[in-house]
């Protein structure tokens, strides 16, 4: 059989579906080209209010970068155990994670400065923090250590000792107790008290005041709500004794290699989200001791008198702790943060 000659009609069709198979294929997104992935852990639940501020965060980080930034929010220790996540941004396993500041222990204890009892209490001064010389400190002492700050987010300065059976009104009424600590220098104010801190992540505090592995624990007022304290405790006591924020920060080197325009897009969002997130505070704060009455729970605002009673106990143990642990940093810290006042 005499083979068939491809016409020059067939063969300029096959040429063109080559040039233009081969311009697909050159046009398929690669892996520089696609977005960037951003994987943020964290441990609140998702009712907690800053857990809502944090998804508002990752969408708004979305939109201003123009998809090119993938935020993936794994809450609830469901990609990484709290205790674990600023190890595991810091050495790159994962790009992005939020912590509560007391969260960094020896680590980077100047983080607890605001953790001192009755050291800022102020909400005006908590407005100014995100762009203030104190916040820019930490900032640079945080960069040492390995993560890159993107936002800061206030939690509360209105937290509540919690109890069962009875109130906690006053410093000899905490003899004897176990009580969930915060970290070295805030428990050293809960021991001049008598209490025997334990060191429990927040998302297991639930379990231990419910088996009796501790009998008490101090915790944001919102938070007792959103964790459901009330089922396993049933007396609070309002009291400003710390303020608390959780941070989000990510891998510096995985940071140095987005454009400008997606550095600009966290920089902006995390100037938001700080706003977001005082507003959010502010509420949960105000609406939370009503909810928890509603649940049965006696809850008792400390007293001006009160409050005076647990700052003479704790305040000069946690200087002691705080200026040991943190030297003319602390020092130069503590200044900064009166500047707010």
């Amino acid at each position: 059989m005499t083979p068939t000659k491809t016409s020059s009609h067939a063969r300029s069709t096959l040429s063109l579906l080559a040039v233009a198979s081969a311009t697909a294929w050159m046009t398929l997104p690669t892996d520089a080209e696609a977005a960037t992935r951003m994987r943020c852990s964290h441990q609140l639940p998702p009712a907690h209010h800053i857990s809502k501020v944090i998804d508002r965060w990752a969408a708004e980080v979305k939109t201003l970068s123009d998809g090119d930034l993938d935020v993936q929010v794994f809450g609830s220790d469901s990609l990484i155990k709290a205790n674990d996540n600023i190890l595991a941004v810091a050495k790159g396993d994962i790009e992005c994670a939020f912590s509560l500041n007391f969260q960094w222990g020896k680590t980077l204890p100047l983080m607890n400065v605001t953790v001192g009892p009755y050291t800022m209490s102020s909400i005006e001064a908590w407005k100014k923090w995100p762009t203030s010389e104190a916040a820019t400190f930490l900032e640079e002492r945080l960069l040492k250590k390995g993560v890159k700050n993107v936002v800061w987010m206030f939690q509360t300065n209105t937290s509540v000792f919690t109890s069962k059976g009875k109130p906690l009104l006053k410093p000899v009424d905490f003899q004897g107790l176990k009580m969930r600590g915060i970290g070295p220098a805030f428990d050293r104010g809960l021991k001049a008290m008598g209490a025997t801190p334990v060191a429990i992540p927040g998302s297991e505090v639930y379990q231990a005041l419910a088996t009796g592995v501790i009998d008490t624990a101090i915790t944001d007022v919102a938070a007792a709500w959103s964790r459901k304290y009330y089922e396993v405790q049933d007396h609070m006591t309002v009291v400003p004794v710390l303020a608390a924020y959780l941070h989000g920060y990510v891998n510096p080197g995985w940071y140095d290699k987005l454009t400008d325009k997606d550095k600009a897009a966290l920089k902006k969002a995390g100037e938001d989200a700080a706003a977001w997130a005082l507003e959010a505070s502010q509420e949960a704060a105000a609406n939370a001791p009503a909810e928890l009455e509603s649940k049965g729970v006696k809850v008792h605002v400390a007293t001006p008198e009160e409050n005076a009673a647990f700052k003479a106990a704790m305040a000069p143990a946690f200087a002691e702790g705080f200026a040991d642990e943190t030297g003319a940093d602390g020092r130069k810290l503590l200044e900064l943060v009166q500047k707010l006042q």
